[in-house]
């Protein structure tokens, strides 16, 4: 596998915590999913591959470049990058299109006609084709995340880093969003920082899991979900030592975990369960009535 991300024993430090603790990985073309629970190392992960910030120990490539390297370098890598962060504070009083025609100058587009036509092709990849002379601030909350969204799409670039891009989408938009990441893992690479569990499951060909700055697990999505079998169960009561357990429609009990008794049958696991079961919650002794 050719690898757009390389990471060789980076470590990164705020003060006296550790965010990154020698990671060492590789990420390829397709649709990586990183997960791990809050305070994991995912944001330095993401700043650090963004060019935002560098590491205080290791070696960081990204597109064959050093991310940490020279200016030259470092702009050679934005060039082919597309970047959506958590939190995207957009320019007062500007419309839809004047916000991707501001982003699309700064990426250098500067032909007129060529800018203006990829900034109308990112919005009808987003759906906001009919929206592109509204003020941002009448958008609402779902339409201006598909804007940031369409703006890491300018330009087709060959590495998309996503962080929690399905925030704030009803069913209907984060199933256009899953499509057009399964197209763009065909011929870039994406990676995909969320806590919506079956967006991995629906799109994504391999999972990175970050634990206190620590890779925990690194892998597809069959073989990480191979993880939690046998060890997910359903039965009338929740599991003893369970670290999960809730009642499905069925009002049966789903157990992750724990000392499954005679009665209890395996199910089959999914993606959630295995990340549970990895760095989940302590164990809990009842279940909601």
């Amino acid at each position: 596998m050719n690898s757009t991300i390389r990471l060789e024993d980076v470590t990164r430090r705020y003060r006296d915590a550790v965010a990154l603790d020698h990671v060492t990985l590789t990420i390829g073309t397709g649709v990586t999913a990183l997960l791990g629970p809050n305070g994991a190392g995912k944001s330095t992960l993401l700043s650090l591959l963004s060019t935002a910030a560098a590491a205080d120990h290791g070696t960081v490539e990204v597109l064959g470049h050093r991310a940490d390297g020279t200016l030259t370098e470092r702009t050679a890598i934005r060039r082919r990058l597309g970047f959506l962060p958590q939190e995207v504070e957009f320019p007062s009083g500007m419309t839809a299109f004047g916000f991707l025609e501001y982003i699309a100058v700064l990426k250098e587009w500067n032909d007129k006609a060529t800018r203006h036509h990829e900034i109308r092709r990112v919005l009808h990849a987003v759906q906001l084709a009919d929206r592109p002379t509204i003020k941002i601030r009448k958008l609402s909350g779902g339409q201006r995340r598909r804007l940031a969204f369409a703006q890491a799409l300018i330009g087709d670039p060959d590495l998309l880093i996503l962080d929690e891009p399905t925030t704030g989408l009803d069913p209907e938009q984060r199933a256009v969003f899953r499509a057009t990441l399964s197209e763009r893992g065909r011929h870039g690479t994406v990676l995909l920082a969320t806590h919506q569990t079956e967006d991995v499951g629906a799109v994504c060909d391999q999972v990175l899991v970050l634990d206190h700055g620590r890779v925990a697990f690194s892998g597809d999505v069959p073989s990480f979900i191979d993880t939690a079998r046998g060890r997910v169960w359903i039965d009338d009561a929740p599991v003893p030592n369970a670290i999960a357990t809730w009642r499905d429609p069925n009002r049966r009990v789903r157990s992750v975990g724990g000392d499954p008794p005679p009665t209890a049958r395996p199910a089959d696991p999914s993606v959630e369960d295995a990340y549970l079961l990895l760095v989940g919650p302590t164990p809990v002794a009842e279940v909601a009535a």
